[in-house]
């Protein structure tokens, strides 16, 4: 193969993305030339409207598999969290590198962390997942719907439309952001559970031998083992991106610690599962863990949240 051909988004942070995984290519490959084309999906151009109501993060990916499809592209980078765990029929993830920091932050002009948010503060995020956690620890708060991309959602938080925004560590740190904005604050995951797949990029494929094997190198094991067990747990509980489910597995030598949270969009009710397991027992953990809170009510709880999600306005 003389040139790969990387389905991206135009934003910055999908830019950087790709671009890091053709430098990655290309310093592996001396022989394979790489390509960038860059497409706008349906996600980035629907902007007034949570993710929940328009069909989820798959917004974001539809349009660059359907250029794999049709073949114009060989892969597609994706920040793992944001790809679904069924791909279309001639797809597959080829790839999941090592992953950054996986925890949520608070970014304020004015307020260091989470508890120095004053009452009725206007925190902006569009993530029922972030809303639901936050609402529980802080249900004096507003939450009003934040969409655009990383730079677009600093810029309304610098011009005063919010007092605070949650977005994703390693989106932040990947474009060198953390030192735009005042103060910077990590969330504990013990407050906040993370996304599944959070802080790892995801390289989806064109189900090809070839194309396979040469992104094979990109894979770290750790963040293969982690994102498994939470994508087969999402996948269990049947759980997308209208409903708010958190689900997080670290890596502690030859142990994984796994938690995992689901509840209601205004964070009254919320659900908690929590497994330790040796690390070799790791392919069925998902599953295991998503049955432990199916039995505590979670198929029920994330029926209600969907329907309050669909009629929420915010």
């Amino acid at each position: 193969m003389k040139e790969l051909i990387i389905a991206t988004r135009g934003s910055k942070l999908a830019l950087w993305q790709s671009e890091y995984i053709k430098a990655k290519i290309e310093e592996r490959y001396h022989d394979i030339g790489v390509r960038l084309n860059i497409m706008k999906t349906k996600g980035d151009k629907i902007l007034d409207t949570p993710l929940a109501k328009i069909g989820g993060k798959g917004l974001f990916t539809k349009e660059l598999e359907n250029a794999m499809l049709k073949g114009k592209a060989h892969i597609a980078v994706h920040s793992l969290k944001d790809v679904p765990v069924v791909f279309p029929k001639g797809l597959k993830l080829g790839a999941i590198t090592k992953r950054e920091d996986v925890r949520d932050a608070l970014l304020s002009q004015k307020y260091e962390n989470i508890a120095a948010l004053p009452k009725n503060a206007i925190v902006g995020t569009t993530s029922l997942r972030r809303r639901m956690q936050l609402l529980h620890v802080r249900p004096d708060l507003v939450i009003k719907n934040l969409r655009g991309n990383i730079n677009t959602r600093i810029d309304k938080l610098k011009n005063g439309e919010f007092d605070a925004i949650i977005l994703a560590v390693a989106g932040v740190k990947r474009l060198g952001l953390e030192s735009k904005i005042k103060y910077f604050s990590p969330i504990d995951t013990d407050v906040m559970i993370p996304s599944m797949g959070q802080a790892a990029l995801g390289i989806e494929a064109v189900d090809d031998a070839k194309i396979l094997q040469i992104i094979d190198f990109l894979n770290d094991e750790n963040a293969i083992v982690e994102t498994k067990i939470e994508r087969d747990f999402v996948e269990k509980l049947e759980g997308g991106c209208q409903v708010p489910i958190g689900v997080n597995a670290k890596t502690d030598e030859d142990d994984l610690h796994i938690k995992a949270v689901v509840g209601l969009p205004d964070g009254k009710e919320l659900l908690h599962a929590e497994l330790k397991i040796k690390r070799e027992n790791y392919k069925n953990a998902g599953g295991e863990l998503a049955d432990m809170i199916i039995a505590k009510g979670a198929k029920e709880i994330l029926a209600r949240a969907e329907k309050i999600a669909n009629e929420m306005i915010f």
